[in-house]
């Protein structure tokens, strides 16, 4: 009980002091942009530049800002979202879903250079090769989903937002859905928190040291940094966390995708996939810079 508790006391304690105030924003921001037109200003600002880069839609942009600027799972949560109104197609949630949900650039700048490294000389090239994987690794992926297409082109195009009106309506239905999403994922926090506490007790098991930092990305890059003495090594490592974001990630991604149809598996093997592209990066940086 004592491990429960302190588990949970500190999966709450993160959600409450990091998560909540950091992700909650953006949810509502997000959702009050889908639900009154801004989603076609961003769709004009970006969608062409987005569309030559990724080839995704105007209104699919939208998830690439998000989920390259907001962290988890805020990507997953756009392009569900953008799904269930039908602004894109399943197999472009499918393509966006491979590369665009992602840790936030604050977070890595703060918690993972800052505070974990130590290294402000590393926080260029933590940035380059976390953003860059996932950019490098999408001209591959739209290779499964474009289907001898050129571009993505949204079901329904948003061409002005006369139909769209902001009133406390919307705003009550975004900000219920915002306090939904974040609940569930301060719940997901909690669960791996306390998993996280309940697997520090089976032992010094080689497989453990293996797993632990796997579960959630915020207590595995400080694991990962306290226990592996060895720059070169431990680098790679946590880079290699960063970019596949921890199960708790994945897990949190899975509850944004119920009711699209879109598996979570095909999406755990392309985080996996950037995991080892980052820390494969991460080391050779190591070994000749």
């Amino acid at each position: 009980p004592r491990k429960v508790f302190s588990g949970a006391e500190d999966g709450l304690l993160l959600w409450f002091q990091v998560v909540f105030p950091t992700l909650f924003p953006f949810m509502l921001v997000s959702g009050l942009m889908m639900a009154g037109g801004g989603l076609a200003v961003i769709s004009r600002a970006f969608g062409k530049a987005l569309g030559r880069i990724f080839a995704v839609s105007g209104s699919g942009s939208f998830a690439v800002l998000t989920g390259f600027l907001c962290g988890y799972p805020m990507g997953a949560k756009v392009t569900a979202d953008l799904l269930r109104s039908g602004r894109i197609t399943k197999n472009e949630g499918r393509y966006l879903l491979s590369f665009c949900n992602n840790t936030s650039p604050a977070f890595i700048i703060n918690f993972i250079v800052w505070k974990t490294l130590g290294q402000k000389e590393l926080m260029v090239p933590s940035l380059v090769i976390l953003f860059g994987v996932p950019v490098l690794l999408s001209f591959l992926f739209r290779r499964f989903y474009l289907r001898g297409d050129k571009q993505f082109r949204s079901p329904v195009e948003y061409h002005n937002n006369q139909n769209h009106t902001l009133n406390f309506s919307v705003l009550d239905s975004c900000m219920m859905d915002s306090f939904e999403a974040i609940v569930k994922v301060g719940g997901y926090i909690i669960a791996f928190s306390i998993l996280i506490s309940l697997c520090r007790d089976i032992g010094n098991l080689p497989v453990m040291e293996f797993l632990l930092p796997s579960l959630e990305v915020t207590n595995g890059v400080v694991m990962l940094r306290e226990g592996i003495p060895d720059p070169a090594l431990y680098y790679p490592l946590i880079l290699g966390l960063t970019s596949f974001g921890g199960f708790c990630a994945v897990a949190q991604t899975d509850c944004m995708l119920q009711g699209t149809g879109i598996s979570i598996l095909p999406y755990l093997a392309q985080k996996l996939a950037a995991a080892l592209a980052a820390s494969f990066l991460a080391y050779l940086y190591m070994r000749f810079f």
